[in-house]
């Protein structure tokens, strides 16, 4: 069958759709016009308040490959953390240096799921889908989450996010649900080197032989 003129002309010549542009655009922010643009919205981001909602995601394939669809019940906010290690309070007590612990002191969590677990506690009318990346300076990131509310008639009525209306779904971004908790609770990993990581990496470190 002859495909007619007008549709020719609409198929892109090399095969690349509008999404292919952006991801190939954002596989190196620091390159090419992602640079110029982050640069001046880093500025803006940095004078705005935190958790943010926004009208439309900055990485609109990320977003639309992690979920989001352009129509009610979905929000996107833009939530940013602070990097570095944690410090703990000066230990007044005899110590010798060695077990002070008081300097880089890493957390468990990456800045992902601290990001998206503080956005839940913001908004807690709204389940956690998932995150992305969009930018970061010396002392912070910025990670735009992606919510859903599964009392809205619109999500309820989609079968393909409908299921996050149960109950089983509740609170899922603080059990570790999100791509980013899979992630960082090991679930990536099968094989040699991840004897370590499950059921977690707590319980395999207090384990008693």
């Amino acid at each position: 069958m002859m495909m007619s003129t007008e549709t020719q002309e609409k198929r892109p010549v090399n095969g690349k759709n509008m999404y292919s542009y952006i991801a190939e655009a954002w596989k190196n922010p620091d390159q090419g016009y992602v640079r110029d643009l982050n640069h001046e919205r880093k500025i803006q981001w940095r004078r705005e308040e935190n958790f943010l909602r926004i009208e439309r995601p900055t990485r609109l394939d990320r977003a639309r490959a992690l979920g989001f669809k352009a129509k009610q019940g979905y929000v996107v906010v833009r939530a940013r953390v602070r990097k570095g290690s944690f410090n703990k309070r000066a230990i007044t007590a005899g110590r010798r240096a060695k077990r002070r612990g008081i300097n880089k002191i890493t957390v468990g969590k990456s800045l992902q799921r601290m990001a998206e677990e503080r956005t839940a506690k913001r908004y807690p009318n709204l389940e956690v889908l998932n995150s992305y990346w969009v930018g970061a300076d010396g002392q912070q990131e910025w990670y735009e989450v992606i919510l859903v509310d599964p009392s809205h008639p619109v999500i309820k009525a989609d079968p393909k996010i409908n299921w996050i209306c149960d109950n089983v779904h509740t609170n899922r971004v603080y059990r570790g649900l999100t791509g980013a908790g899979v992630d960082g609770r090991g679930l990536r990993k099968k094989g040699k080197g991840a004897e370590k990581s499950r059921p977690s990496i707590r319980s395999k470190q207090y384990r008693k032989k």
